[in-house]
């Protein structure tokens, strides 16, 4: 079949609107007509040097058009989002944690299925796809059962794409991995979407203070509605300082969402005895390194993927507190219409928008 998609010609080019072609689902994989799919970091990252012709997008939600013949956990019509995939096999997979799979990048980032075919075409040329198990900027995906996720039709489809990357990984962050107790601190570095729903789950989680730290004076603000105790500007000197004036004795937690070394390295230092550094951005920096002396003290520093979350239950947990109001992260959604993707994307990268999302 034929899908509306923004292609990537070029790394680090404009995306190009125009029709590819699809093959029908295998056995264990399902036809999804998309309805929105979020804009995420990880996406523009990855235009920089993602193999083209590529297909990107992983914060995708639509419904179920067709169904491989093993599939058994949707049927079409179903209400899905769309997260990343795992291979289901191997020990970490079968023990709980997918987002550790031992075939992650392969089966998430190498543009292929696991036996080097695409289900993806253009001009009769292969296109670089299955990004996170979904390359869902398009109308319709091809994706592997294991990277959908049935969701209430009550839910609204429109904002339910991010909960799959975005939204999930800094709310996983703090309620999977940290896991603060009632009374606690926390200090967040960098408030866009994935840092908003790291304060929302702190919020939730009953920390006493909760630091949004951002160079964006504007996401400050907002973060502090969603939950933030206090705001640091980081663009101005002292930022160390200004932490430790907050909590003197040192930070119970830190995320850092950023992917910076020297923010990374800010962060940790702002630790106190036993702190928990949990890294969960994707950025810049391709090294982080600190003092030896910023570990001791029982100080330790953990890589997240994912938010360490099993989708299939996690999802659907996230979303049912949005629908009560307890995570209302629809107040940063800025809605764009799919033939606008490159004006989505310049909002993303100048930070004018909270998190963007492409509605069909």
């Amino acid at each position: 079949m034929r899908a509306t998609a923004a292609l990537l010609e070029q790394p680090g080019q404009p995306f190009v609107l125009t029709e590819v072609d699809l093959e029908d689902p295998r056995p264990d994989e399902v036809l999804v007509r998309v309805a929105a799919v979020g804009v995420c970091g990880t996406d523009l990252e990855f235009a920089r040097f993602f193999p083209t012709p590529a297909l990107l997008g992983h914060e995708g939600a639509g419904i179920v058009e067709k169904v491989g013949a093993q599939v058994t956990s949707v049927c079409p019509g179903d209400h899905v989002a769309m997260s990343f995939t795992s291979c289901g096999t191997c020990a970490l997979c079968l023990t709980g944690s997918p987002a550790y799979c031992r075939s992650f990048d392969a089966v998430n980032f190498s543009g292929r299925r696991p036996d080097g075919s695409t289900a993806v075409t253009h001009g009769g040329l292969e296109v670089n796809a299955h990004f996170l198990g979904q390359s869902s900027f398009a109308g319709h995906v091809v994706a592997p059962e294991r990277a959908v996720v049935r969701i209430d039709p009550s839910w609204d489809l429109l904002r339910a794409g991010p909960f799959g990357c975005g939204f999930q990984t800094g709310a996983g962050g703090v309620l999977n991995v940290l896991r603060p107790r009632p009374g606690s601190s926390i200090a967040v570095f960098g408030v866009g979407a994935v840092g908003v729903a790291a304060v929302i789950a702190a919020s939730l989680s009953g920390c006493e203070v909760i630091a949004a730290v951002d160079v964006n004076t504007a996401k400050l603000e907002a973060a502090r509605g969603f939950g933030a105790t206090h705001c640091v500007d980081s663009s101005a000197e002292g930022t160390a300082g200004q932490l430790a004036d907050l909590v003197p004795e040192g930070f119970d937690f830190v995320i850092d969402t950023t992917g910076r070394e020297d923010v990374l390295r800010t962060a940790v230092e702002a630790l106190g005895p036993l702190g928990h550094a949990g890294v969960i951005g994707v950025g810049p920096s391709e090294t982080m390194s600190f003092d030896w002396r910023s570990i001791l003290n029982g100080r330790t520093v953990t890589g997240i993927v994912a938010g360490s979350s099993l989708p299939r239950l996690f999802l659907p947990q996230l979303l049912e507190l949005n629908a009560r109001g307890r995570f209302p992260v629809e107040k940063m959604i800025t809605y764009f219409p799919f033939e606008q993707i490159n004006e989505a994307v310049a909002a993303v990268r100048s930070g004018s928008v909270g998190k963007a999302v492409l509605t069909f």
